[in-house]
């Protein structure tokens, strides 16, 4: 056996279906395309959401949804969380280290009656309180 007479093993390869040579090649005629219609002309491709002129499915629904890309601070009660209120410095290390937070929340704000005497206390930009 050499490189000049390789061949694929034998009813592994098909010949190329030859279309529109004829009634008895069996795709004659219409060449497999049926009869008629948009699909059957030359240069038709699907556009996406194309219903055939009806009114498409995402035209018929309602717009609904928004997502906003501010990012909103996590939020909490220093009324019922006494651990962050007895912290000398507030960051949100110092917060994390006493308070059970997920690595996603970049920003916290402090809630509640006791949060405007914690206002001093504040270190970091990304701690704020609802009190003025």
């Amino acid at each position: 056996m050499g490189l000049h007479n390789l061949q694929p093993a034998p009813g592994s390869t098909r010949n190329k279906k030859r279309i529109g040579r004829g009634q008895g090649s069996g795709t004659g005629k219409t060449s497999g395309k049926g009869n008629k219609g948009q699909k059957a002309r030359s240069g038709y491709s699907a556009k996406r959401g194309f219903e055939g002129g009806q009114m498409p499915l995402y035209r018929r629904l309602p717009k609904i949804g928004f997502t906003s890309r501010v990012i909103k601070p996590y939020s909490i009660n220093v009324d019922k969380n006494k651990a962050v209120t007895e912290l000398a410095e507030i960051t949100l290390e110092s917060i994390k280290s006493v308070y059970k937070l997920q690595k996603t929340v970049t920003k916290v704000k402090l809630i509640g009656i006791g949060a405007k005497e914690l206002a001093s206390k504040i270190k970091d930009e990304a701690v704020t309180t609802s009190g003025k």
